[in-house]
């Protein structure tokens, strides 16, 4: 039987993934600003909760006044979770965030500490991106579509759908892990920029497929569309986050068109992570394979 629809508890999740977005925001600024070690202790900054303000200490510490906050919220939900009749592994997907989120914080912490170290700071990067795909898909769990049950549809495809939906969330993470790396400097954007026409095509040969024949489906439908348009969306600011860049290279410090660019391309790119990742979970519960020719009277299809 599915649980019964909850507002308050689907409305907090969706604050909290605003929130963790910001978050997004917030540190894609500190690192484009090269705000990283403008504040050089933790968990305190300059040996107080609240230091002045001013210059790039407002971004850092800002940084880590919003991560308090989405730390807080995390804790909320997993104890509003609990608490709620809702199905003991979406219980477990809270204690989850919170452990993410934790984790996240010390990441953060050592990233200071240790003077802003490439691998710290992509695996840093990396996870968030993993833990705001969490909250979106809590949001996802705790809504009214999720609790109206699913509508299973017939794959008779080639390739499995599931297989190529569940590998699309693994293989954005792995461009994820690319950027960061080169957005830290441990290696070239030259890998990040060939991996992005792989992705790009995965992308198109699952979204595609899925409008081809799964059409009518609302919920894999809406799916591939959000997925089609962020990667493209991602695709372009790609491109103009590199130009901006190119073009301020000698610049002595960081250029508001580059810094915008560049931010938007992280932010966006959460929201890619983030869709693949609501593309699986939509395609692993209403999709079935069926590997005979004749179709089972259980399942209806909609292509």
């Amino acid at each position: 039987m599915a649980a019964k629809y909850q507002r308050g508890l689907h409305r907090f999740a969706l604050l909290l993934t605003g929130c963790t977005l910001l978050l997004v925001v917030a540190g894609a600024m500190v690192t484009s600003k090269d705000a990283g070690l403008s504040v050089p202790d933790w968990p305190l900054s300059y040996g107080r909760l609240m230091p002045p303000m001013e210059g790039n200490i407002f971004y850092e510490h800002g940084h880590r006044m919003i991560a308090t906050a989405v730390g807080l919220l995390s804790i909320a939900m997993a104890v509003w979770l609990w608490r709620s009749a809702s199905p003991r592994w979406l219980k477990i997907t809270g204690l989850a965030a919170v452990g993410g989120v934790i984790a996240q914080g010390v990441l953060g912490g050592i990233t200071v500490l240790w003077m802003l170290p490439p691998a710290v700071s992509s695996s840093h990067a990396c996870l968030a991106e993993l833990f705001f795909s969490t909250t979106v898909a809590i949001a996802v769990f705790t809504s009214r579509g999720w609790q109206a049950g699913a509508v299973p549809v017939e794959d008779r495809g080639l390739l499995p759908l599931r297989f190529v939906a569940l590998f699309l969330p693994v293989f954005v993470l792995f461009q994820v892990a690319l950027g960061a790396t080169a957005r830290h400097k441990a290696i070239g954007s030259i890998y990040h920029i060939a991996n992005s026409a792989l992705v790009t095509s995965a992308v198109l040969y699952v979204t595609l497929r899925i409008l081809l024949h799964f059409a009518k489906h609302d919920a894999l439908r809406r799916s591939a569309i959000v997925m089609l348009v962020v990667t493209f969306a991602q695709v372009f600011l790609g491109i103009a986050a590199y130009m901006s860049r190119l073009a301020t290279a000698d610049a002595v410090q960081p250029i508001p068109v580059m810094v915008t660019f560049t931010v938007m391309h992280v932010a966006v790119g959460a929201l890619t992570m983030a869709a693949s990742v609501l593309l699986a979970i939509q395609v692993c519960r209403n999709v079935r394979r069926v590997a005979a020719p004749q179709a089972s009277a259980r399942y209806v299809t909609v292509s």
